[in-house]
């Protein structure tokens, strides 16, 4: 039996819910009806527009969609994350028997408020150093973005909302219902987030160094919820982050419809990825200070 983290005493509370019902099969099961879920409703997707447009309008599309290059693409992409956290909502109520608000924890909605606005301050300040850099370039005119925002914003959250509620929310209070262990409720979400962002596509032999940013970000997501038994802090972190990559900075060919400034580097270049790379961690290790020091946790 391994004692609690004395840093991670509202962990309890925020697990308590799924203790009744934390079978490794009932999770496991769980876990593939979320995922079975979600790849319905993205084949019900592509059947309805198949059956809306020529066949050469559907490709290109879906092309949008597949890089977010454009703002159609983009704001679709994000939209489709929703059948995500319908699912991970509908699993916890009916393979569960519990709520959908034991997912978020008790002061979520206060935590939330507190923290992103300090977090969203700071990426507009990581923004601006990125723009100093030569390899930043002009992409998409203030207007359009603005014009795509109501939209574009809201679906964020939406994205955002479905990654934290599966990884930090239903998968976290599973595993941590059955061990106290970080290596089980933090490590095994973490180390299936960093694997879904494997793309040897864009990054070619160096695609394990953004899986790895994203196994780091899980942590440091699990952490913060750990310290606060709520998904407030992770949620102000995912969204604060991704609002910078998406909307402000981003890298060229990589969901850059509505950014207003891109980096043209080669992403398979690992000399040229690093340098950007080690930002981005820096950025969100000092996201997660900000954090644990406007929350005192």
């Amino acid at each position: 039996m391994i004692p609690p983290i004395r840093s991670y005493g509202a962990l309890e509370g925020f697990l308590a819910p799924a203790r009744a019902q934390s079978e490794l099969w009932r999770s496991g099961l769980g876990a593939a009806a979320i995922v079975m879920i979600y790849l319905a409703a993205g084949w019900g997707l592509l059947i309805v527009l198949s059956r809306s447009m020529p066949e050469f309008m559907l490709l290109r599309l879906m092309n949008e969609i597949a890089a977010g290059s454009t703002p159609r693409g983009l704001v679709i992409l994000l939209l489709t994350f929703a059948p995500l956290l319908l699912g991970t909502i509908f699993v916890t109520r009916k393979f569960h028997t519990r709520s959908a608000a034991t997912l978020f924890g008790p002061g979520t909605l206060r935590t939330l408020r507190l923290l992103l606005p300090w977090l969203l301050l700071f990426s507009l300040f990581t923004f601006a150093l990125a723009l100093l850099s030569a390899d930043a370039g002009r992409s998409n005119p203030l207007a359009v973005v603005l014009s795509w925002a109501p939209m574009a914003v809201p679906f964020l959250a939406i994205q955002i909302t479905a990654e934290e509620v599966l990884f930090r929310g239903y998968l976290l209070q599973q595993l941590g219902a059955r061990s106290r262990n970080p290596l089980v409720w933090m490590v095994l979400p973490s180390a299936l987030f960093g694997a879904l962002h494997f793309s040897p596509g864009e990054y070619g032999n160096h695609a394990i160094w953004p899986a790895l940013w994203a196994f780091a970000f899980g942590c440091l997501a699990a952490d913060l919820t750990a310290r606060t038994g709520n998904l407030g802090a992770a949620l102000a972190l995912h969204f604060a982050n991704n609002f910078g990559s998406l909307f402000l900075v981003g890298f060229y060919g990589q969901l850059d419809g509505l950014a207003l400034y891109t980096i043209v580097i080669n992403t398979r270049s690992g000399f040229d990825l690093a340098p950007w790379l080690v930002l981005d961690m820096l950025n969100v290790l000092i996201c997660w200070l900000i954090a644990r020091l406007a929350l005192r946790v």
